[in-house]
């Protein structure tokens, strides 16, 4: 199944401004890439790429002032199967867990753990079967306990204000799913990039990047999604990190206004 993803984002800028771009598709995305990414900017800016310590494929440009317009589009191969679903999938015990997994069961900066929510967390989940049945368990109530909303999105809600408030965007489930996962010793890291709507009813709302979560069980990491709870065809990678701070789209130093925000991510015949 071929999948053509892209987007169109433009600013306006008071004054010359540095910018930090995570707008590609992931590395591990480019053994199934039919036409590579290739980031365009309009005025035509020239774009120095580099590796952040995740692993994510990055950009920078200096913005002029004024209006700016960056553009991405790629053609992906997928493989057109729902979400792996591994039930039997164990949780190891943490003595057990490889080296570079641990920074995923820490405190990042949406992500409070070892705060009330660790309590909270033993109360809800601790009775459920460890491995995939509890990460499972943590979703269906994550799932049913935010009330989704775009209106309510904010930038500085973290898992605990996501928790006692019970209402945020894809990016809200996430963080309090995850703090719930580190919290009962799983290792758990955020996933951004494209969902589109395939094999499931078109949403009426306009298409944003989603996401996800991947869970650390039986040796490797699981594709997990509290928001849409339910296994989705045609996620595309872009980045992965601790939390939505890791993976900010663009980073500006500096003032800017969003004009212009569009993507897409279709099925392609």
């Amino acid at each position: 199944m071929l999948i053509r993803v892209g987007f169109e984002i433009a600013f306006d800028s008071p004054q010359p401004a540095p910018m930090l771009l995570m707008l590609y598709l992931h590395p591990t995305r480019e053994l199934t890439t039919r036409q590579h990414d290739q980031l365009r900017t309009s005025p035509n800016l020239p774009i120095s790429e580099y590796y952040d310590m995740y692993g994510n494929r990055c950009g920078r440009i200096v913005a002029p002032k004024g209006k700016i317009v960056i553009r991405n589009t790629a053609l992906v191969d997928d493989c057109g199967l729902p979400d792996l679903q591994v039930p039997q999938a164990r949780q190891a015990e943490v003595q057990e867990l490889p080296y570079e997994t641990l920074t995923y069961l820490l405190a990042s900066r949406y992500c409070e753990v070892d705060s009330e929510l660790k309590d909270i967390a033993w109360e809800l989940f601790g009775h459920t079967p460890p491995g995939w049945p509890r990460v499972q368990a943590i979703c269906d109530f994550v799932h049913e306990h935010i009330a989704f909303d775009y209106m309510q999105a904010s930038a500085n809600r973290t898992a605990l204000g996501v928790y006692r408030e019970g209402v945020g965007v894809c990016r809200d489930y996430t963080h309090l799913a995850i703090t719930f996962c580190r919290n009962c010793n799983i290792p758990a890291r955020y996933c951004t990039g494209y969902l589109g709507d395939i094999g499931v009813p078109a949403s009426a709302d306009p298409m944003d990047f989603s996401a996800w979560f991947e869970a650390y069980l039986g040796g490797q990491w699981y594709t997990f999604d509290a928001r849409n709870n339910k296994p989705r065809i045609g996620r595309v990678l872009m980045a992965r990190g601790r939390d939505a701070a890791d993976v900010a789209l663009t980073t500006t130093f500096g003032m800017n206004e969003l004009k212009t925000f569009k993507v897409w991510a279709d099925q392609v015949s």
